[in-house]
């Protein structure tokens, strides 16, 4: 299941929020471990661990019921942008987003609940977000592209060359909190600089902790789309681009790609 070209379940992924309450089986529980186990971070030198929790472990204020959850902490050291560590997070457990999609599983990001206090104890790392998952009780997958509710590609990138339009159409139709992606691209066909959107002041109450998630997340649909068209891939700090952000925007990422 690891090497997956998961740039077709892009387009017809959802977020599940109907599920089968019975928990799924040891051995595809022990799969789905084996495949946390295999994450590959943005940030291979900030510390996280994941845990998987069942619905008793779970606060359950806002919460979408769900036979299982993946708790994800971090460590919160500030690298390379100012909350990278969420960042980091977000690229790697939308890898699980797409690979529960690809193997007949439904999950969600969750951004309100939190586990009980004592599995907040059992690590020393800072808790970050869920995600729940199991079997759907609803369609697993969009019927249509045309089922998506996103921003036109125009608005969201200002690059010249036209054929990298695939790759970002998958950055496009990557998810986000409220669905308000905050994203924005600029670059060539050799690098794609990206960047998150400064929100106002009533927004950033809501959403400035899950931007830099957010973010993660549209890396990993970048990198994903990249591989998918043959190219080799390296997300790197570039001090340029960061010195020409867009007007509004924080500058986040690039994505080399030859």
């Amino acid at each position: 299941m690891n090497g997956t070209d998961f740039y077709p379940i892009i387009f017809k992924r959802k977020s599940i929020r109907n599920y089968d309450l019975t928990p799924l089986n040891e051995d595809i529980l022990g799969n789905i471990k084996d495949h946390i186990n295999s994450l590959k971070p943005l940030y291979s030198d900030i510390e996280v661990d994941f845990k998987i929790l069942s619905q008793k472990d779970v606060n359950p204020r806002m919460m979408k019921k769900a036979p299982h959850y993946i708790a994800a902490f971090s460590e919160t050291r500030e690298k390379y942008t100012k909350e990278g560590y969420k960042t980091n997070i977000g690229f790697m457990l939308q890898q699980m987003d797409l690979f529960f999609s690809a193997n007949g599983w439904g999950s969600c990001w969750q951004g309100i609940p939190k586990p009980r206090k004592e599995v907040l104890k059992s690590s020393d790392l800072e808790f970050i977000i869920l995600m729940a998952f199991g079997n759907p009780k609803e369609a697993l997958h969009r019927n249509n592209i045309l089922e998506f509710k996103r921003k036109p590609l125009q608005k969201i990138y200002k690059i010249s060359d036209g054929k990298i339009s695939e790759i970002l159409e998958a950055a496009r139709l990557a998810p986000s909190a409220t669905n308000s992606q905050p994203w924005f691209f600029t670059g060539n066909k050799h690098v794609i600089n990206v960047y998150a959107v400064k929100p106002n002041i009533i927004r950033a109450i809501m959403l400035k902790r899950y931007i830099p998630i957010d973010m993660g997340i549209v890396l990993y649909h970048l990198t994903v789309a990249a591989h998918h068209f043959e190219k080799t891939t390296k997300i790197l700090f570039d001090e340029n681009a960061n010195a020409n952000s867009p007007n509004g925007y924080t500058y986040v990422a690039s994505l080399k790609m030859d």
